[in-house]
């Protein structure tokens, strides 16, 4: 397991994303304060069951768990939005809807990191970093 990646989130996107492919309900990455985040707004929106941090040296281990044994992921599709060639930003007014409302984007403000209907509510926009349904 490699602790050095260009981009974090995309990492933990591509991880998520391989595990539901797979049929595991459980991964660890290395952790980091934006990886958390990006995984506690799953776990509160009820896209993964829960989550927990593990120390550890170097770096810790982010424990992640999908979906409990014997049931279905809730994430259909999970994307990284942002990328480092291409940031994508977006006001409060434009900020995507998707799916009708099912789905859900991961905005990264200047009040931390937060959904877009939260976003909207606040008025704040920002870096639109994971879409996710």
């Amino acid at each position: 397991m490699s602790l050095q990646s260009t981009d974090q989130i995309a990492d933990l996107i591509t991880r998520i994303r391989n595990a539901i492919a797979v049929g595991k309900n459980e991964i660890l990455v290395p952790t980091s304060k934006l990886k958390q985040g990006v995984v506690e707004v799953l776990a509160k929106n009820g896209y993964v069951s829960s989550f927990e941090v593990q120390a550890g040296e170097p770096r810790g281990l982010l424990r992640i768990i999908i979906n409990e044994q014997g049931t279905n992921a809730k994430i259909n599709e999970i994307t990284k939005v942002s990328k480092p060639g291409r940031r994508v930003y977006s006001s409060a007014e434009d900020l995507p809807v998707i799916k009708s409302g099912r789905g859900m984007v991961i905005v990264s403000t200047s009040r931390g990191l937060m959904t877009g209907r939260e976003a909207k509510k606040n008025r704040l926009g920002g870096e639109i970093l994971v879409k996710v349904w």
